[in-house]
């Protein structure tokens, strides 16, 4: 009798720590929870302390569900997905306790802004996908405690910027996904802190021009740049910068010929690698038309001044070889 109170004592011990949310499905013990597209307007309850791989995709969780420390039991979490929900604001302090967790999604949701506390306590995590929202403003600090940070994604959101001190934390970032955008200017030091970045993606976006110093600033082993898809106004100024970026060697531009202008009008739909001689050459004619109208305004004044000053001088030698006024008396 005493051997069959024990086993069944350990039964129920062992089938309590695979409790399981009715709404999901549970495998390996419980630690992978898939909760996908079941229609779910919240986090479920019950779901098992271990759990490493937490899938809520699909759903319809909104702003009031995902709530503070929603999921702050789940301290083993290593990989979330709330990709394809309803989300439009990360509440303070929702992740708090998920210092395990290394993936983080969060695309295809309706986020509009990233607060600077809702995702300090993620000290652990590697992936951050932050794709297909509708992200206008980053504020100071959203990424602080992001320091282990290797994969970011804000592809296919609504940045117009990308300002100065945003990844000062993020020295081992490696991709940095921003195309689909609106950004229109990237902030001189905004790359400088990346010291590992190998891919960083802007194609698609609204820029017209660029800084060197900007890429001169961003020192890694080596970057992979793609920038095609962007307004470009081209002009020689562009085609400098370029060629300065070519020549770094740790610097790669993949879409160099992809690049194509879209100002002036006559040089639309042109591609800058091809066209930079014919620009250098449109400016240095100008410059040089605007240089040789100088020049000979500058000999007509020197021969003007000079026929005055030998005219002024031969009326001096007239007027001293003319008899005084009382001489023509004597």
């Amino acid at each position: 009798m005493l051997c069959v109170v024990v086993l069944l004592i350990a039964f129920l011990v062992v089938g309590s720590s695979k409790l399981c949310p009715h709404q999901c499905s549970c495998y390996e013990a419980s630690e992978l929870v898939d909760c996908r597209s079941r229609g779910l307007t919240r986090v479920p309850h019950s779901i098992p302390h271990g759990t490493w791989l937490l899938d809520l995709s699909g759903n319809k969780l909104n702003m009031q569900v995902v709530h503070s420390k929603a999921l702050c039991s789940l301290t083993f979490l290593e990989k979330l997905d709330l990709a394809y929900n309803e989300l439009r604001v990360l509440p303070p302090d929702f992740c708090q306790g998920l210092t395990a967790l290394k993936d983080l999604k969060l695309s295809h949701n309706a986020l509009g802004r990233l607060e600077s506390h809702s995702l300090e306590d993620l000290e652990s995590l590697e992936r951050l996908d932050l794709s297909h929202n509708h992200i206008q403003v980053i504020e100071a600090g959203a990424f602080r405690g992001l320091t282990m940070l290797k994969n970011l994604n804000l592809a296919w959101n609504q940045l117009s910027i990308l300002q100065g001190g945003l990844l000062t934390m993020q020295q081992g970032l490696g991709v940095l996904l921003l195309h689909h955008n609106n950004i229109s200017k990237i902030e001189t030091k905004a790359l400088a802190p990346l010291q590992t970045l190998t891919i960083l993606n802007l194609e698609a976006n609204q820029l017209r021009s660029l800084k060197f110093k900007t890429f001169l600033n961003l020192q890694t082993p080596s970057t992979h740049l793609q920038m095609s898809g962007n307004p470009w106004a081209c002009d020689c100024e562009l085609h400098r910068v370029f060629s300065k970026i070519l020549l770094v060697r740790h610097l790669h531009v993949d879409d160099y010929m992809n690049i194509t202008c879209h100002s002036p009008l006559l040089l639309a739909g042109a591609s800058l690698g091809l066209m930079h001689s014919q620009l250098c050459m449109a400016e240095t004619a100008t410059v040089l038309v605007i240089t040789g109208t100088v020049m000979v305004t500058v000999v007509a004044a020197l021969v003007m001044a000079e026929r005055k000053r030998k005219k002024q001088k031969m009326n001096l030698e007239k007027q001293g070889n003319d008899p005084m006024p009382w001489e023509s008396y004597k």
